[in-house]
């Protein structure tokens, strides 16, 4: 009988296994979102830590949902969630859909931004943190 072990870990190891074990667990959060009002309480669902520890929203709060009122049809309550978040979803889901692409034919990929796409991506964050603390 062979050993299971080395297989396992050669499956690991493989290009397509990370993007596509996120996508599964990303299908499998979004399945149980659809069946949970977020805008409920009383449900399993995760709160963000940066709220608790400090009383302020972060960058994407409201995510959850956003993402429930975007399964749902309900775009305008989507943007009244987390409007940064909806605009940068698109992007989101474009990198990874170029993960799992290269993944599956067999290439490691990841996204490299340059410093200067990093200080902007975290200026924006920072700004639309600002924002929607005064706003609140």
């Amino acid at each position: 009988m062979a050993e299971t072990g080395p297989v396992r870990a050669e499956t690991l190891r493989r290009p397509a296994a990370a993007p596509l074990a996120v996508l599964v667990a990303g299908a499998v959060g979004a399945g149980y979102l659809y069946g949970t009002d977020p805008h409920e309480p009383g449900h399993v669902l995760p709160a963000c830590p940066f709220r608790f520890v400090t009383g302020l929203l972060c960058p994407a709060c409201g995510g959850t949902r956003m993402t429930y009122d975007l399964m749902h049809g309900q775009f305008a309550a989507a943007w009244l969630d987390n409007r940064a978040l909806l605009l940068a979803s698109p992007f989101a889901l474009a990198l990874l859909a170029r993960w799992i692409v290269e993944g599956l034919r067999g290439r490691r990929w990841r996204p490299e931004l340059s410093p200067r796409v990093q200080v902007l991506v975290l200026s924006l964050a920072v700004a639309w943190t600002v924002v929607r603390n005064i706003r609140s």
